[in-house]
């Protein structure tokens, strides 16, 4: 090889060096977690850069976080509405399908307008959430198609619902402005369920998803949808994200409680519901250890501060 030659690819080598490096401090200075992402049967829970798995454990404080913590309840405790199912509090199911389940149609009751058609591969084992809101949750191989039903029953082969949504787990597309989906913030119910495989690995490098008594009439992004009639500015909106302060004090914590709390810290937890105030979700999955999770009912609404977000949708 001539020194010619040699000193060329030298110089290209040094060029997509640097320009790997800055790429990475690009990511970094961005928020975007430099760790690998979730996955899911062998697929990726959306790109890196996605609003689920956005480290904000730097962003700023919301001016307005100290009024929605009131409102939410200062007093109120975590609460995790996920556990081994041993004391009824179970979760929302994750039902995995091949890459080779067919798809079918599913009728809308109530949200058909907002719903997406074109057929859901939903396996004849899938399970459905115990309790009032019915979901049934897809992820299929292969596809990396995510399926999300709410108010779901089935007769026979066929399935109703009162809404669905399909979200490419490949891509950061979301969905129309103002459009439900089988959350009442439109937004996908998988990517923020705390999923006990990722707490035994020792890390969830995502936000979770929990609900509040009372929300606005307002959205924020990644949300699309809001779910009330209160235009009272205190009230969180839809698609708000709040964090574990970093003074928060973890030493006394351990086991899956401790791996949802540093979660918290990095990634935070997004309002996706009107329900209980401070209930995170998490799958239903007997590998919960309901003592270890009781840790999370100590941590109190005065231990979270509000992310600063982007402007508020109002209806």
């Amino acid at each position: 090889m001539s020194t010619g030659v040699r000193a060329l690819r030298i110089a290209i080598a040094s060029c997509v060096l640097a320009a790997a490096v800055a790429g990475a401090a690009s990511g970094a200075a961005a928020g975007v977690s430099s760790t690998a992402g979730p996955r899911i049967a062998g697929c990726p829970v959306f790109p890196a850069d996605n609003a689920w798995n956005r480290d904000v454990s730097h962003d700023p404080v919301d001016p307005r976080s100290d009024a929605y913590l009131r409102s939410i309840g200062l007093d109120g405790h975590l609460h995790p509405d996920f556990g081994s199912g041993r004391y009824g509090n179970y979760g929302i199911p994750i039902t995995i399908a091949s890459a080779r389940q067919p798809r079918r149609a599913v009728r809308f009751t109530a949200y058909g307008d907002e719903s997406d058609h074109g057929g859901y591969p939903i396996p004849a084992r899938a399970r459905v959430e115990g309790g009032g809101d019915r979901h049934v949750i897809v992820v299929q191989r292969g596809s990396c198609r995510l399926y999300e039903l709410y108010g779901a029953q089935r007769s026979g082969a066929r399935w109703s619902a009162a809404s669905g949504a399909i979200f490419n787990l490949r891509s950061n597309h979301l969905r129309p402005a103002g459009w439900t989906s089988a959350d009442a913030a439109g937004l996908p119910i998988m990517p923020g369920l705390a999923r006990p495989d990722e707490a035994s690995a020792g890390a969830i490098r995502h936000a979770l998803r929990f609900t509040v008594a009372r929300t606005q009439r307002a959205y924020v992004a990644p949300a699309r949808h809001f779910a009330s009639s209160d235009s009272d500015p205190d009230l969180p909106p839809m698609g708000l994200r709040l964090r574990l302060r970093a003074s928060f004090d973890l030493r006394g914590f351990h086991g899956q409680s401790l791996v949802i709390l540093r979660a918290l810290k990095r990634y935070g937890m997004i309002v996706a519901d009107n329900g209980s105030s401070w209930y995170i979700s998490g799958a239903a999955d007997r590998r919960w250890h309901d003592a270890d999770l009781e840790q999370l009912k100590t941590v109190p609404g005065s231990a979270f501060e509000v992310v600063r977000s982007g402007p508020l949708v109002r209806g």
